[in-house]
Parts: structure tokens; sequence; C-alpha cells
């Protein structure tokens, strides 16, 4: 990878709930103004405040299956009652214009990315600790104890896949994990490669 500005490149950032990937995303996207974030189609229905084409495409179950059987999904998954994809011609017009280009999915829509485009960047997220894991989890304050424990229990799901990634970063420290997350952006991001040793122990107690 080259030391130039991201350009031209899908960047798939997933991580498991309460690991901070939205709030990293949301300051990566304003320090680097040129990259771009690819809106989802959903089905599930519009809440207060959110703008159709801002959020989220809303589009009916109809629409998302005649979509989906087209094959106008570069990746799509279902998650409770609704559904959710990301349009291929969406982000292949994003990138004919030069811009890098943020997918903000799961594990599993980052294995349907890979597959359509091996040559996208794949970084995944890991909370430092399932201690403070779960603390971030209940600080929330909105979520009852049965659905925290079921939080828990995806997010150990969402981690065993992190080796299926090309980058790992540790939310540990909120701003050095948004220099870690831009300098992979950058193409500088050596220091956060999925393959270095330390690695493996810290998801290993994640797991554990």
């Amino acid at each position: 990878m080259s030391n130039e500005p991201a350009q031209n490149r899908l960047f798939v950032i997933a991580a498991p709930s309460g690991a901070g990937k939205t709030s990293l995303v949301r300051a990566l996207m304003e320090r680097q103004p040129e990259l771009r974030f690819s809106v989802s189609y959903t089905t599930r229905p519009q809440r207060p405040g959110e703008q159709d084409g801002q959020h989220y495409h809303f589009v009916t179950r109809e629409e998302f299956a005649r979509m989906r059987a087209a094959g106008a999904f570069l990746e799509h998954a279902q998650v409770f009652d609704n559904c959710y994809g990301t349009a291929r011609s969406q982000v292949d017009s994003l990138l004919a214009a030069g811009h890098g280009v943020v997918l903000e999915i799961d594990w599993q829509g980052a294995r349907q990315v890979q597959a359509q485009m091996p040559e996208s960047v794949g970084i995944f997220i890991l909370p430092p600790s399932r201690a403070e894991l779960e603390r971030r989890l209940r600080g929330r304050g909105t979520d009852a104890e049965s659905v925290i424990r079921r939080r828990l229990a995806d997010a150990a799901t969402d981690i065993s896949h992190w080796d299926e990634f090309d980058y790992v970063v540790v939310n540990d420290d909120f701003g050095r994990a948004l220099d870690d997350l831009a300098d992979v952006v950058q193409g500088r991001g050596q220091a956060s490669r999925a393959d270095r040793p330390e690695l493996r122990p810290v998801a290993a107690a994640l797991l554990s």
C-alpha cells in the first residue's frame, strides 16, 4: 500500500457491539473529508430524525427482494426482522470518482465483500478487554440485562472472526485508535496488521 491518501479504495470496517466502531468511523470521516460513506439500503421503518438517502435508503421488502434477485447488492444480510444491503453501483460510482469508500458492516457482510472485491481492505475494531466491553455496553443505560447478555454473546461470535481481516485496531484509547485507523486508510498501517504477534493473546483473552 502506498503512503498516499486513500483514493479508489474500499475500506470495510467491522467490530462487535460496544467496541466504538461508529464513533471511530464518524471521527475518521471528519478528519479525512475526501472519504465517502456508503449508505446502506434497509427494509426497517424510518425513525424520527432520519433522512432517506443520508442515514439509509429506506425501501420496501418487495423492492429489497427485487434488488437482491437482480444481483444489485455487494453484500446483504437479515438482522432480526429487517434486511440491510450495500448497493454495488453506489460503491463503484464513488470509487470511479476517485474517492476512498468506507463500509461499516458486520463480519458476515465483510466476507461477502471480500469475495466480490478481494482488493478491498478489511479493518476490525477490538475492545481492549471483556470487562471494558461489558462496561461500555452497560454504560449505555438503555438495555435490559437479557439484552446485555445477548450482546456480549454476540460480541464473542463477532470477535472470533478478527483474523479474517487485514488490519486490527484495538480501541483502548480513542485518540490513539483513531490515529491507527487513519494510518491504515492512508497506507501507513503496518503497526496495525492483523498478523502482528502481540494481537493473538489480546484476542484470546477476549474470547476466554
